[in-house]
């Protein structure tokens, strides 16, 4: 076996020397620079950002109930009690009450005509004969005068009631026959009918004034 000389194995060590230092310092700058890109990912990973919230703020109508009472849907309608209609009925052919009333009108009574009218006897309205005054029986008498007279009597009957005068009251229509109804009877005045008296015939009043 031949020997080498000392100086080529001293050659050889240093070469391997080299490498390794060469290897050595490759190793080092790829730990380096790797730690260096890991820390940087880390510090862009962990950074510090503007927090999300988790979460989402709701638009819609708070689901908490109004305080404010709501009024009850269902009202109670009125109840009105239904009414009748008053009857009525046919007017009598003689008084079944006598009728009470006070005389207030300011209208004059009507003078007597200078030419008289004469009216048929089948063209008078019938007549009712009224007692105004405490005398007794007036108004029957009053009434068999009219009958003599030509005039239909429907009825007699005393009034209750405060008249100035002795009076022929006569419907719309019915002037003529008044004022020959007041010359037969000795009647001093005829006017209007009052409202409580019927409006198809004339109504006589007798007072204490009458001296027929």
């Amino acid at each position: 076996m031949t020997a080498r000389p000392q100086g080529d194995q001293g050659q050889v060590l240093s070469s391997l020397v080299a490498v390794a230092a060469v290897v050595a310092i490759l190793a080092g700058l790829l730990v380096l620079f790797g730690t260096r890109g890991h820390d940087s990912e880390a510090k862009e990973t962990s950074g510090s950002g503007t927090p999300k919230p988790s979460v989402k703020p709701t638009t819609g109508p708070s689901t908490v109930g109004a305080s404010i009472p709501r009024p009850s849907k269902s009202t109670s309608a009125p109840t009105t009690a239904p009414t009748t209609a008053p009857t009525t009925q046919p007017p009598s052919s003689e008084p079944t009450q006598a009728p009470q009333t006070t005389e207030h009108t300011t209208q004059p009574p009507n003078p007597p005509a200078s030419n008289p009218v004469t009216i048929p006897a089948e063209e008078r309205p019938a007549i009712e004969i009224y007692n105004n005054t405490p005398r007794k029986g007036m108004a029957d008498e009053v009434a068999g005068r009219a009958k003599q007279a030509g005039w239909t009597v429907a009825g007699v009957d005393n009034w209750h009631g405060k008249v100035a005068e002795s009076t022929v009251y006569y419907p719309p229509g019915m002037l003529d026959a008044a004022n020959q109804l007041a010359r037969d009877l000795g009647v001093p005045r005829s006017k209007q009918a009052l409202d409580n008296m019927k409006k198809d015939r004339l109504t006589v009043i007798l007072t204490s004034d009458y001296a027929g």
